[in-house]
């Protein structure tokens, strides 16, 4: 399918693959409306929230349903940028220990009480001592005062520069503590959002049915009255749907866009969605010794034909990368893509000055997100000398564990702070090893005290550098993603959007 067919965007933050895309399905289709004249919306995606308790929300798609049952205390828009939600405004103090955060005065609960700094308080508290999936993204949180009822302070132990981004996702969300620890929470919460659910049409981990809230402080970046949110893994089934006229939106894969076009539908190329790369994560060599040599890492990135990857399994639909910052981000750094081309009599040229001239075997786990890759990546690899081992494992196993010293991961675009704390901090999700660095520990503390935001910029880009310079992974493209709308929706989102509802609207 020509890319010059679509329509183009800068994407939305979901990830891509069957695991991890989202899609739409409707009984009615077409941006259907109600009687009324107000705007429905019947969306898909790959799973269901695994619960709606704030102590156990996880961001990714689930945010679909989450999302529209709780306001989160920041917002981060479609070009990445933080903007005012909850708090309608805030400050560090000097030394980045202290964030005050002043809420709106206008919110109310689906049970029409009011919002007030104590409930943020109690939510927050809740999360941060409570084990899950957000209880990490509030540990720098040391004490949490309320000076009056639109005021929070957080007092932090140590800096960080994540956080901000934290409180924009699942673990900034406004609950109501006095309601929290009731079981119901767990399936129609009494949130703060734009949407309450229809507990009579919605059956959990089947479909959602949820319906604006009038009375909303932002109820017009919700143009939908009612949507339905199914969980529907089937990525032909679908497509097969959305060909039939049963969908309002769907994601759709590059084979498939022709067809899409053919049928009618508007498509939207958003680019830069998901990351795929290879997470070298053994740096120290604990469990693969030989990955404790930079040579060896610097051989794998430029045994990697990124572009021809693009071609031959994505169908045109992405770009090639050497770094794991998006291109829209301020720590992308254009100059240093070519820093490893695609060179394999170099790449065995460095494996030989390692010593491993006559390779080695690595095993990296295999699951559905690395299944169409596999066959290329297995060759390329053969090309300098290394086997690759794939060990099946279940389809939610990423890898990112020491059972394997490389795996292959597709994440999602995400800020620099985020980006930073998932993959270089000692504590990251994709830092598994915990590999340190004297050089790099410095630049994550500097940046994690620095509040003005060109000198963080500029923190990000050394740290950037620092990750492209020693190979601590080999990315090897940015998938783009396609989204097929019938008339009268349209997607508006980028790559740096959350998945949130605010990524639709009604088509003029």
């Amino acid at each position: 399918m020509p890319k010059r067919f679509l329509g183009r965007t800068t994407g939305s933050a979901l990830l891509v693959g069957a695991l991890l895309v989202a899609s739409a399905c409707s009984s009615e289709g077409g941006g259907s409306t109600s009687p009324q004249g107000d705007a429905t919306l019947v969306f898909g995606v790959p799973q269901p929230p695994n619960s709606l308790d704030p102590a156990e929300l996880h961001d990714g798609v689930q945010r679909y349903v989450w999302g529209a049952l709780f306001d989160t205390l920041l917002y981060l828009d479609h070009e990445g940028e933080l903007q005012p939600a909850a708090a309608e405004s805030w400050e560090y103090s000097d030394d980045a220990l202290t964030l005050t955060l002043h809420l709106r005065d206008d919110m109310s609960f689906s049970d029409g009480e009011p919002v007030a700094a104590e409930d943020v308080r109690g939510t927050l508290e809740r999360t941060r001592t409570t084990a899950g999936a957000q209880q990490g993204n509030l540990s720098a949180i040391e004490s949490i005062e309320v000076p009056d009822d639109h005021t929070v302070v957080l007092n932090l132990s140590e800096p960080d520069d994540n956080l901000l981004n934290s409180l924009a996702q699942a673990a900034g969300v406004v609950g109501d503590p006095e309601t929290l620890d009731n079981p119901r929470t767990q399936l129609d919460p009494v949130g703060s959002g734009p949407y309450t659910l229809d507990a009579d049409q919605t059956e959990d981990g089947v479909v959602y049915v949820l319906d604006r809230r009038d009375d909303h402080w932002n109820t017009g970046a919700y143009p939908f009255d009612t949507v339905t949110i199914r969980p529907i893994a089937d990525r032909t089934a679908q497509f097969n749907a959305m060909i039939a006229g049963e969908l309002d939106a769907a994601t759709v894969d590059g084979e498939m866009a022709e067809h899409a076009v053919d049928a009618g539908l508007s498509l939207t190329e958003v680019e830069g969605v998901g990351l795929a790369q290879i997470v070298l994560a053994d740096r120290d060599g604990e469990v693969v010794p030989a990955l404790a040599d930079l040579r060896v890492r610097q051989a794998i990135n430029m045994a990697i034909d990124r572009a021809g990857m693009v071609e031959s399994l994505n169908y045109g639909f992405g770009v090639p990368t050497a770094q794991i910052f998006n291109p829209l981000s301020s720590a992308y750094l254009p100059e240093r893509e070519q820093t490893y081309p695609y060179d394999v009599e170099a790449a065995r040229e460095l494996m030989a000055e390692a010593g491993y001239g006559d390779g080695f075997t690595l095993a990296m786990p295999g699951n559905l997100m690395s299944m169409q890759f596999q066959a290329t990546l297995s060759q390329a690899f053969a090309d300098i000398g290394i086997t690759l081992q794939w060990d099946p494992v279940p389809a939610q196993t990423s890898g990112q564990s020491t059972d394997w010293a490389a795996y292959w991961n597709i994440g999602g675009a995400a800020p620099p702070s985020r980006a930073v704390a998932q993959y270089f901090a000692p504590d990251g999700s994709n830092n598994p090893f915990g590999s340190i660095d004297p050089e790099l520990n410095g630049l994550i503390e500097e940046v994690a005290a620095e509040i003005d935001p060109d000198e963080a910029d500029e923190l990000y880009r050394r740290i950037n550098q620092f990750g492209i310079d020693n190979a601590w992974f080999s990315p090897a493209l940015w998938i783009d993603t396609i989204w097929a709308t019938v008339e009268g929706v349209e997607y508006v989102g980028s790559a740096l959007s959350m998945p949130d509802l605010q990524v639709f609207d009604v088509a003029e």
